[in-house]
C-alpha cells in the first residue's frame, strides 16, 4: 500500500470544526501509529538528504511534531514559529488570513542567519496563510525557501496557488485531498 494511502486510512475527518461549516483533517490518529510516523518521515527525509538545509522552521502547534522528528532525521536545526506571544525572547512577527479568520505569528529574532536554506513544514495546507507568513518570516532574515512541505494538502482550497504565486515554488504534500 503506497504511503498516502496508509496516510488516509488514519486521518480523521471532523465536521464543524474550529468552526461550523470547516471539515478539520485531524492527524492525531497517525501519531497513534508508530511505523507510519516512521515511514512519513523517512520519506521526507529522502526528498530532503541532498538539499543542505541549514533549518526546517516548523509552525505551531502540530507541524512541531513532524518538523521536530525530520529536523533530527536530517541532522539539522529546527525552528519554531508560534503564536503571537507564546515565545520568550525577541520576536519579528507576521499577520496572516486563516480560512476561518486572522491571527498572527511569530519567530525569534535570533533564529535564522541570512543566506540559510530552509524548509517551511506544517500539517495541513489550506488557504497558505500561516505557510506563507512562516516564509515571510523567513525572507526577512535573508533566508532562502528551499521548499514548503505538507503532511496534508487541501486541494479545494487556494493553498498551493497562493504559495506558487508569491515564492514560485510548488509546495510538497504527502497526501492530498
Amino acid at each position: 500500500m503506497q504511503l498516502d494511502e496508509k496516510i488516509r486510512g488514519v486521518v480523521r475527518d471532523v465536521m464543524d470544526y474550529p468552526k461550523p461549516g470547516i471539515l478539520f483533517k485531524d492527524i492525531t490518529p497517525v501519531l497513534a501509529a508508530p511505523a507510519l510516523i516512521d515511514e512519513i518521515v523517512q520519506s521526507l527525509a529522502a526528498r530532503y538528504q541532498s538539499q543542505k538545509l541549514d533549518a526546517v522552521v516548523a509552525v505551531e502547534a502540530r507541524g512541531f511534531i513532524f518538523g521536530s522528528i525530520l529536523a533530527h532525521a536530517l541532522k539539522t536545526r529546527l525552528v519554531l514559529v508560534r503564536k503571537a506571544g507564546k515565545l520568550p525572547y525577541k520576536t519579528r512577527r507576521q499577520s496572516y488570513a486563516l480560512e476561518y479568520g486572522h491571527a498572527e505569528i511569530e519567530i525569534h529574532d535570533d533564529a535564522l542567519e541570512p543566506g540559510w536554506r530552509v524548509l517551511v513544514h506544517d500539517d495541513v495546507l489550506a488557504t497558505g496563510g500561516t505557510a506563507v507568513a512562516a516564509a515571510e518570516l523567513c525572507k526577512s532574515f535573508g533566508c532562502e525557501i528551499v521548499e514548503f512541505n505538507f503532511l496534508i494538502g487541501l486541494s479545494f482550497l487556494p493553498g498551493k496557488e497562493k504559495i506558487q504565486s508569491r515564492f514560485g515554488i510548488n509546495p510538497y504534500c504527502v497526501v492530498d485531498y
